[in-house]
């Protein structure tokens, strides 16, 4: 095992595997791309990361002698140093409630043996990258704890800085959002741009003009990027599953709503009161756009206007992107067939007076299509 190579650019990986015939197959498959160092057990791993050995990311065999991958795992998570290195489990256990022991234990993702080597290179590429953006987002906000702390002392804070530090916020999330969905760039954008043109149509309507003023229309696009951004909290062998998800696996992937509630409510406290922060809007959007008018959505069964009317506009953003975008598991639907979907859906799915105003700007929606198609 080698110490940390100062100046080195590429990212080193340690592979802890009481087999050496892994070790050697993952050690020649990744060294081509990685900095590569392997362990042939949890004890030496543990040694290596405490002396100060450089892990960008650890792909940790599950079931070892003396010391097993998960108890590894635990360790890694409570060590300060090591806490924040993503954790890949190599296991050849399938069963749900071993995934799930890795998953609580602080692992990031499984891959299954035995393993496809483009799997293993894909997934560890991926998490690097979602650990490079996590790293942004954390000096980012360490920048904005320092411009608040700063501010504090000072009586009055103009405008300009003020969206300044929303926008950094905002842009902070969105990085990180786009770094662990595939699917997510120009998804955001398209739904972004949808937000904002419902809430332009809407703001004169008598019963929406006293929620959708210029200020309000302005902080409901920047936050629409966030709708998803508990996904990030998936562990990618759901989010990026190529074919339908198991039961057991909705069951995960259906709290992302809660996971991005949560992530947006710990930001908010840095600004104030959650209710009145710029980041309200945000909340709303991740933790209520699979609400449904009839109130057979989740994760909380609101019905009518109970639902924000910020969620009740991404909900009609996101399904209209979702039926005209081409995914794994479906093709893409025309403009038209996906207006009908959801007209089908009106007083049911989406709010009527939301999707009459679709209706009435179903050219500008085609237009937001086309110009961020994927």
């Amino acid at each position: 095992m080698s110490k940390r190579l100062e100046h080195d650019p590429r990212p080193h990986l340690l592979v802890v595997d009481d087999q050496p015939d892994s070790l050697l197959i993952l050690e020649e498959l990744l060294g081509e791309h990685y900095e590569v160092h392997t362990a042939t057990g949890g004890a030496r791993a543990l040694q290596y990361v405490a002396e100060g050995g450089r892990a960008d990311l650890i792909l940790l065999d599950a079931v070892m002698p003396e010391l097993h991958g998960f108890e590894v795992c635990r360790r890694l998570k409570a060590a300060p140093p090591s806490r924040d290195i993503p954790v890949l489990f190599l296991s050849s256990l399938d069963g749900a409630a071993d995934e799930a022991e890795g998953l609580a234990a602080g692992a990031g993702d499984f891959i299954h043996k035995p393993f496809s080597l483009p799997v293993v290179l894909a997934r560890v590429r991926n998490h690097l990258e979602f650990a490079r953006a996590t790293r942004l987002l954390r000096k980012r906000n360490e920048y904005l704890e320092r411009v608040v702390a700063e501010r504090s002392a000072q009586v009055m804070r103009t405008k300009q800085e003020i969206i300044a530090v929303q926008d950094a916020t905002i842009s902070a999330f969105c990085a990180l959002a786009e770094a662990r969905d595939n699917e997510t760039g120009n998804h955001i954008r398209r739904t972004q741009n949808y937000v904002g043109a419902l809430a332009r149509q809407l703001q004169h309507h008598p019963r929406f003009r006293h929620e959708l003023d210029d200020e309000a229309i302005m902080l409901l696009f920047k936050s629409a990027p966030l709708h998803d951004i508990g996904k990030v909290a998936i562990p990618e062998s759901i989010l990026n599953k190529p074919g339908k998800l198991t039961d057991e696996e909705w069951v995960v992937m259906r709290r992302h709503p809660e996971y991005g509630r949560d992530a947006i409510d710990r930001a908010a406290e840095e600004f104030g009161d959650a209710e009145t922060s710029f980041l309200r809007y945000a909340r709303e959007i991740a933790y209520c756009h699979h609400e449904r008018w009839d109130g057979t959505g989740y994760p909380q069964g609101l019905a009518g206007e109970a639902i924000p009317l910020s969620a009740r506009l991404m909900a009609v953003a996101d399904v209209y992107d979702a039926l005209i975008s081409k995914r794994v598991y479906k093709p893409e639907y025309s403009h038209e067939n996906a207006l009908s979907i959801i007209v089908e859906g009106r007083g049911t799915h989406f709010d009527p007076a939301v999707v009459d105003a679709l209706l009435e700007i179903r050219l500008e929606f085609r237009a937001i299509a086309r110009k961020f198609r994927d």
